[in-house]
Protein backbone atom coordinates (compact mmCIF):
# COMPACT_ATOMS: atom_id res chain seq x y z
CA UNK A 1 0.00 0.00 0.00
CA UNK A 2 2.78 2.40 -1.07
CA UNK A 3 0.46 4.85 -2.43
CA UNK A 4 -1.59 4.91 0.77
CA UNK A 5 -1.19 7.66 3.09
CA UNK A 6 -2.21 7.01 7.10
CA UNK A 7 -1.77 9.62 9.36
CA UNK A 8 0.25 8.93 12.91
CA UNK A 9 -0.90 12.34 14.19
CA UNK A 10 -1.85 12.07 17.56
CA UNK A 11 -4.35 14.49 17.32
CA UNK A 12 -6.01 13.16 13.83
CA UNK A 13 -6.17 9.63 16.02
CA UNK A 14 -7.89 11.57 19.03
CA UNK A 15 -10.34 12.99 17.46
CA UNK A 16 -11.41 9.97 15.18
CA UNK A 17 -11.87 8.07 18.06
CA UNK A 18 -14.47 10.98 19.43
CA UNK A 19 -15.91 10.64 16.07
CA UNK A 20 -16.33 7.08 15.78
CA UNK A 21 -18.29 6.89 19.43
CA UNK A 22 -21.98 6.45 19.05
CA UNK A 23 -22.26 8.99 21.93
CA UNK A 24 -21.23 11.67 19.28
CA UNK A 25 -23.94 13.70 18.47
CA UNK A 26 -24.39 15.20 15.25
CA UNK A 27 -22.97 18.81 15.56
CA UNK A 28 -20.15 17.64 17.34
CA UNK A 29 -19.73 15.16 14.45
CA UNK A 30 -19.64 17.91 12.06
CA UNK A 31 -16.85 19.85 13.90
CA UNK A 32 -14.56 16.88 14.13
CA UNK A 33 -15.19 16.28 10.29
CA UNK A 34 -14.04 19.95 9.75
CA UNK A 35 -10.96 19.75 11.77
CA UNK A 36 -9.66 16.18 11.17
CA UNK A 37 -10.03 17.51 7.43
CA UNK A 38 -7.60 20.31 8.10
CA UNK A 39 -5.22 17.98 9.66
CA UNK A 40 -5.28 15.96 7.30
CA UNK A 41 -5.64 18.38 4.29
CA UNK A 42 -2.12 19.67 5.72
CA UNK A 43 -0.67 16.38 4.89
CA UNK A 44 -1.69 15.75 1.87
CA UNK A 45 -0.44 19.01 0.80
CA UNK A 46 3.13 18.54 1.70
CA UNK A 47 4.45 18.01 -2.22
CA UNK A 48 2.61 21.37 -3.46
CA UNK A 49 4.77 23.13 -6.18
CA UNK A 50 6.78 26.72 -4.68
CA UNK A 51 8.25 29.22 -6.05
CA UNK A 52 10.82 31.74 -4.71
CA UNK A 53 9.15 35.15 -3.28
CA UNK A 54 10.70 38.27 -2.01
CA UNK A 55 8.38 39.81 0.90
CA UNK A 56 9.28 42.75 2.86
CA UNK A 57 9.25 42.62 6.31
CA UNK A 58 9.35 45.42 9.54
CA UNK A 59 13.12 45.28 9.30
CA UNK A 60 14.18 44.34 5.75
CA UNK A 61 13.62 42.25 3.34
CA UNK A 62 12.93 38.02 3.67
CA UNK A 63 13.14 35.16 0.89
CA UNK A 64 9.85 32.90 0.89
CA UNK A 65 7.83 30.86 -1.07
CA UNK A 66 4.30 31.18 -3.05
CA UNK A 67 2.64 27.76 -3.99
CA UNK A 68 2.04 27.39 -7.49
CA UNK A 69 -0.59 25.39 -7.65
CA UNK A 70 -3.97 25.60 -8.55
CA UNK A 71 -6.36 23.30 -6.51
CA UNK A 72 -9.72 22.09 -6.57
CA UNK A 73 -11.65 20.33 -4.19
CA UNK A 74 -14.46 17.73 -5.15
CA UNK A 75 -15.90 16.67 -2.70
CA UNK A 76 -18.48 13.51 -3.50
CA UNK A 77 -22.13 14.77 -2.56
CA UNK A 78 -23.36 14.60 0.61
CA UNK A 79 -20.74 13.23 2.78
CA UNK A 80 -18.31 14.88 1.09
CA UNK A 81 -19.40 18.29 2.14
CA UNK A 82 -18.27 18.21 5.54
CA UNK A 83 -14.91 18.19 4.64
CA UNK A 84 -14.85 20.97 2.34
CA UNK A 85 -15.20 23.57 5.28
CA UNK A 86 -11.99 22.08 6.74
CA UNK A 87 -9.98 22.26 3.74
CA UNK A 88 -11.11 25.62 2.94
CA UNK A 89 -9.45 26.89 6.37
CA UNK A 90 -6.62 26.09 4.93
CA UNK A 91 -6.48 26.72 2.04
CA UNK A 92 -9.35 29.66 1.25
CA UNK A 93 -8.48 29.78 -2.88
CA UNK A 94 -9.44 26.97 -4.20
CA UNK A 95 -12.04 26.32 -6.22
CA UNK A 96 -14.99 24.02 -5.30
CA UNK A 97 -16.64 21.40 -7.80
CA UNK A 98 -19.38 19.30 -6.94
CA UNK A 99 -19.97 15.70 -8.21
CA UNK A 100 -22.99 13.97 -7.63
CA UNK A 101 -22.92 9.86 -6.65
CA UNK A 102 -25.14 7.46 -4.52
CA UNK A 103 -24.17 3.82 -4.38
CA UNK A 104 -26.90 1.86 -5.48
CA UNK A 105 -27.84 -0.81 -2.44
CA UNK A 106 -28.56 -3.45 -4.21
CA UNK A 107 -25.59 -3.95 -6.78
CA UNK A 108 -23.17 -1.44 -4.50
CA UNK A 109 -21.91 -0.05 -7.69
CA UNK A 110 -22.01 4.26 -7.87
CA UNK A 111 -24.63 6.12 -9.85
CA UNK A 112 -23.66 9.80 -11.20
CA UNK A 113 -26.45 12.28 -11.00
CA UNK A 114 -24.72 15.58 -11.00
CA UNK A 115 -21.58 16.81 -12.16
CA UNK A 116 -21.54 20.83 -13.08
CA UNK A 117 -17.79 20.65 -14.18
CA UNK A 118 -16.45 23.39 -16.42
CA UNK A 119 -15.92 22.11 -20.33
CA UNK A 120 -12.00 22.91 -19.52
CA UNK A 121 -9.75 22.01 -16.53
CA UNK A 122 -9.34 25.36 -13.99
CA UNK A 123 -7.18 23.57 -11.61
CA UNK A 124 -3.85 21.55 -11.82
CA UNK A 125 -4.60 19.74 -8.67
CA UNK A 126 -7.51 17.73 -7.81
CA UNK A 127 -8.19 16.78 -3.61
CA UNK A 128 -11.05 14.22 -4.23
CA UNK A 129 -12.82 14.85 -0.40
CA UNK A 130 -15.21 11.56 0.88
CA UNK A 131 -15.04 10.52 4.20
CA UNK A 132 -15.29 6.38 3.47
CA UNK A 133 -13.73 4.59 1.18
CA UNK A 134 -15.84 1.56 1.38
CA UNK A 135 -16.27 -0.69 -1.85
CA UNK A 136 -14.06 2.08 -3.60
CA UNK A 137 -16.87 2.50 -6.51
CA UNK A 138 -17.58 6.42 -6.33
CA UNK A 139 -13.90 6.99 -5.82
CA UNK A 140 -12.77 5.36 -8.95
CA UNK A 141 -16.00 6.78 -10.67
CA UNK A 142 -15.22 10.12 -9.44
CA UNK A 143 -10.82 9.66 -10.47
CA UNK A 144 -12.24 8.91 -14.21
CA UNK A 145 -14.78 11.78 -14.46
CA UNK A 146 -11.66 14.28 -13.48
CA UNK A 147 -9.04 12.10 -15.64
CA UNK A 148 -11.60 12.84 -18.80
CA UNK A 149 -12.07 16.03 -17.72
CA UNK A 150 -8.03 16.58 -18.02
CA UNK A 151 -6.62 17.02 -14.28
CA UNK A 152 -3.08 15.16 -14.05
CA UNK A 153 -2.92 15.28 -10.46
CA UNK A 154 -5.56 13.78 -8.48
CA UNK A 155 -5.47 12.92 -4.38
CA UNK A 156 -8.02 11.15 -2.73
CA UNK A 157 -8.78 12.65 0.79
CA UNK A 158 -11.21 10.68 3.29
CA UNK A 159 -11.34 9.60 6.80
CA UNK A 160 -11.88 5.75 7.22
CA UNK A 161 -10.74 3.31 4.47
CA UNK A 162 -11.70 -0.43 3.51
CA UNK A 163 -9.08 -2.84 2.43
CA UNK A 164 -11.23 -3.59 -0.26
CA UNK A 165 -11.92 -0.32 -1.01
CA UNK A 166 -8.22 0.41 -1.30
CA UNK A 167 -7.40 -2.23 -3.28
CA UNK A 168 -10.20 -1.00 -5.76
CA UNK A 169 -9.22 2.55 -6.04
CA UNK A 170 -5.35 1.69 -6.11
CA UNK A 171 -5.58 -1.35 -9.14
CA UNK A 172 -8.38 1.36 -11.01
CA UNK A 173 -5.74 4.51 -10.30
CA UNK A 174 -2.54 3.42 -9.07
CA UNK A 175 -1.20 7.01 -9.44
CA UNK A 176 -3.94 8.50 -6.83
CA UNK A 177 -2.32 9.29 -3.73
CA UNK A 178 -5.01 7.85 -0.66
CA UNK A 179 -5.14 10.30 2.44
CA UNK A 180 -7.03 8.88 5.55
CA UNK A 181 -7.07 8.81 9.10
CA UNK A 182 -7.09 4.94 9.31
CA UNK A 183 -7.64 1.96 7.20
CA UNK A 184 -9.98 -0.47 9.22
CA UNK A 185 -10.80 -4.04 9.18
CA UNK A 186 -12.93 -5.42 6.49
CA UNK A 187 -16.67 -4.32 4.50
CA UNK A 188 -19.87 -6.30 5.72
CA UNK A 189 -21.75 -7.70 3.80
CA UNK A 190 -24.08 -4.59 2.49
CA UNK A 191 -20.69 -2.57 2.26
CA UNK A 192 -20.19 -0.73 5.30
CA UNK A 193 -16.92 -0.32 6.88
CA UNK A 194 -16.09 -2.39 9.73
CA UNK A 195 -15.74 -1.12 12.73
CA UNK A 196 -16.20 2.32 10.66
CA UNK A 197 -18.48 4.48 11.93
CA UNK A 198 -21.42 3.67 10.48
CA UNK A 199 -23.30 6.27 7.76
CA UNK A 200 -21.17 9.34 7.48
CA UNK A 201 -23.66 11.50 5.39
CA UNK A 202 -26.38 10.68 8.25
CA UNK A 203 -24.39 11.21 10.72
CA UNK A 204 -23.63 14.83 9.92
CA UNK A 205 -26.42 16.01 8.75
CA UNK A 206 -29.01 13.95 11.34
CA UNK A 207 -30.75 12.01 8.79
Amino acid sequence: MKQVYISQHPLVQHKLTVLRSVDTDHRSFRELVRELALLLCYEATQDLSLSPQQVTTPMGKAEGFKTEDTIGLVPVLRAGLGLVDGVMELLPSVQVWHIGLYRDEETLRPVEYYNKLPTEPTVNVCLVLDPMLATGGSAVATVDILKKWGVKRIKYLGLIAAPEGVERLSTAHPDVPIHVAAVDEKLNEVGFIVPGLGDAGDRQFGT
